[in-house]
């Protein structure tokens, strides 16, 4: 495929899915909360303890948020569960620094647990309303799209708050709110009330309830297989982030190659990863699972490195990178090509799954670290990424799912 083949995927872009990708990266641009909410806290006097549990109050509200998002949006339809989270997730972050300065830790947690619930609940409906909307032949592109998004806001939003934190904290998440709010204005205002004719029109199936679909779900060995490979590629993801600035530092670089390296990442992420979607969605995703994997392996090999010289930290970042761009595309959208009566729980767990990893992550990364020390600690994650690559190929392997449907007609705006 040429490059002409990126601006087709565009041309073929529904409207809807470019509002839902707007409106996904203004909400990233005020995506505070977790990223700076244990500097805030123990900038106002709070003891790090209660800081600490805030984030997992976060994190726990996080994973619940995403499974509930999935049955609502099932419910509701996607619309009505992005509008509905995000105007709650507004008033409820921007309370946060109310609720820090009245000495009541438990309406801290419970207000911060709350904020991830809801915050976090959008994400379900986001994937599903891309999957119902999305040409069949361009969904893989369309997650990719949409990864691609969140980077942008995530890329932009720590610049915002160095010049929020500069006037005031509390700035912090008042903006967060005001660009939760506006999402919900948005999705509400431009995304279409509904989704597809065949789930209108289908005639009912066996597997329609909650109980029903996840009976189905813990059946499905491929399925269960695929989430166990999503889960160790997370932790071992997010465990490896919160390692690596301490091993930079501990191996006498300066801080700023740390920052270089989330620079560099970022910026190849941004350009690079639609065009190399558009090669990876020749090859079988299961293929495309494992080999992301290896790539990625291969980097956290090379940070084993580091020590000896600096280059092998940039170099294995952009394995590391490398990697993501691989499989990313295709195993985040896995969930989305299961049937429409199964498709809103299937995304709705991964999400779950996928946030119980990001939360634990760090945690097992750091201890595991101070257990092996640094350059076995980086072969361990290797393996394990290799170990998650191999799941995929059973996980990710195309089979005949239940209940088999036609490819629904989109209702709603076209571009």
């Amino acid at each position: 495929m040429s490059d002409s083949g990126v601006l087709a995927v565009l041309k073929a872009t529904p409207n809807p899915v470019r509002y839902l990708f707007a409106g996904m990266i203004i909400n990233q641009l005020g995506a505070f909360v977790q990223t700076f909410l244990v500097l805030y806290l123990t900038f106002r006097g709070v003891p790090v303890a209660v800081a600490g549990i805030c984030v997992a109050a976060y994190s726990v509200g996080s994973i619940f948020g995403s499974m509930a998002g999935g049955e609502l949006a099932h419910r509701f339809g996607s619309r009505a569960t992005i509008a509905a989270a995000m105007t709650c997730s507004g008033p409820l972050v921007a309370t946060i620094p109310f609720v820090s300065g009245q000495g009541t830790p438990w309406a801290l947690f419970g207000v911060v647990a709350l904020a991830g619930l809801v915050t976090q609940a959008y994400r379900p409906a986001a994937a599903l309303l891309l999957a119902d909307l999305m040409p069949e032949q361009h969904r893989v592109m369309g997650f990719s799209m949409m990864r691609i998004a969140l980077n942008i806001g995530a890329a932009v939003a720590p610049m915002l708050a160095a010049l929020l934190i500069l006037l005031d904290w509390d700035l912090l998440f008042w903006a967060d709110g005001a660009t939760a709010l506006v999402w919900a204005l948005l999705a509400f205002v431009l995304l279409p009330k509904g989704t597809t004719a065949r789930r209108e029109a289908e005639p009912a199936v066996p597997a329609t309830s909650g109980r029903a679909v996840y009976a189905v779900l813990l059946r499905d060995r491929r399925f269960l297989c695929y989430l166990l490979a999503a889960m160790f590629g997370m932790i071992v993801y997010a465990g490896s982030m919160a390692a690596l600035p301490l091993e930079i530092v501990a191996d006498g670089y300066p801080t700023g190659l740390y920052s270089a390296v989330l620079m560099i990442s970022s910026i190849v992420l941004i350009t690079c990863e639609l065009k190399i979607t558009t090669y990876i969605v020749r090859i079988p995703k299961r293929l495309a699972g494992f080999s992301g994997n290896v790539v990625t392996g291969l980097g956290f090999a090379l940070y084993g490195l580091m020590a000896v010289h600096p280059v092998f930290v940039v170099v294995g970042a952009l394995l590391v990178v490398a990697g993501l761009m691989i499989h990313g595309p295709s195993t985040s959208s896995h969930p989305a090509t299961f049937p429409a009566h199964l498709r809103s729980r299937y995304i709705g767990t991964r999400e779950s799954v996928i946030g119980f990893a990001a939360a634990t992550g760090p945690i097992v990364g750091l201890s595991i670290r101070g257990w092996l020390g640094g350059p076995v600690f980086w072969a361990f994650c290797a393996l394990l990424s290799v170990a998650a690559g191999s799941l995929h190929l059973y996980g990710l392997k195309q089979v005949a799912v239940p209940n088999p449907r036609p490819e629904p007609e989109v209702v709603g705006e076209r571009s």
